[in-house]
């Protein structure tokens, strides 16, 4: 018990800023076995997020919650996602061979490739939200932050790591995942969409699946076309795409019932 809860504090150290004390290191067996908690995470910054959503509604536009609700989320993780789609965009849009994408993406300065697509992922994000009533706004983080980290979860188990040479600068990064260690994402992933999913009776919302996996699919095939592998800022970038789609179904669905 005492090393699953050091497992689980590596995640949280690793994925977030939140502070677990300084016994807790990157060892990459810890790391490796910790990424079973990754979609975990995505239930403690959903819940802050929600709750802050919450809170500030009494007091607030709801435009002006969501907004700092998007914020905190950021804050929370240390943009350690939005860094890695704003690198995969610069890598991919700038970059045309596997050398050249990898030595883009490693680069910590933001090119035109990679503000234009935050720029666009953040709006999107955010009108996706902004159609929603409150509560499902609230039930709609729920659901995206741990699915999404999933989905990126997924990755790790089906591809390969192709950074052959990583130098100081290089963020630590779990390799590698077991059947059984992504059986148990999938449960933490999974769960909070099956609960939102029959509270709501939206049955619609099951085309959140099928368009998770297309950009899945896309995403893992230009990542193989290109560098042949995923790195990083690839799992940051499908995290991110995941959580945009999760929106979307959502404004997809409640449009469909107005």
């Amino acid at each position: 018990m005492k090393k699953e809860w050091q497992i689980f504090l590596t995640a949280v150290m690793y994925y977030t800023r939140i502070p677990v004390g300084s016994n807790i290191d990157h060892a990459a067996e810890k790391l490796n076995q910790a990424t079973r908690y990754l979609p975990f995470i995505g239930w403690i910054t959903g819940a802050a997020m929600a709750l802050l959503l919450w809170a500030f509604s009494f007091i607030a536009p709801l435009t002006i919650c969501i907004l700092l609700s998007l914020v905190l989320g950021i804050w929370m993780t240390g943009a350690f996602h939005e860094d890695g789609f704003a690198d995969m965009c610069d890598g991919f849009g700038g970059g045309w061979t596997k050398e050249k994408i990898l030595d883009i993406m490693k680069d910590s300065r933001v090119g035109t490739y990679g503000m234009l697509g935050l720029m666009l992922l953040m709006l999107t994000k955010f009108f996706s939200l902004e159609v929603l009533p409150l509560e499902k706004i609230m039930l709609a983080i729920a659901v995206a932050h741990p699915l999404s980290r999933f989905t990126a979860a997924t990755i790790i188990y089906t591809h390969t790591y192709v950074r052959e040479n990583e130098d100081s600068k290089a963020k630590p990064l779990a390799k590698g995942i077991t059947a059984s260690s992504l059986g148990i994402a999938a449960i933490w992933g999974l769960a909070p969409f099956i609960v939102v999913t029959l509270y709501l009776q939206h049955y619609l919302l099951l085309i959140i699946f099928p368009a998770l996996l297309l950009a899945r699919w896309y995403m893992v095939r230009l990542m193989q076309r290109w560098i042949g592998g995923y790195t990083g800022d690839c799992l940051g970038a499908m995290q991110q795409v995941a959580e945009t789609i999760i929106y979307l179904c959502f404004c997809i669905v409640e449009w469909k019932y107005i």
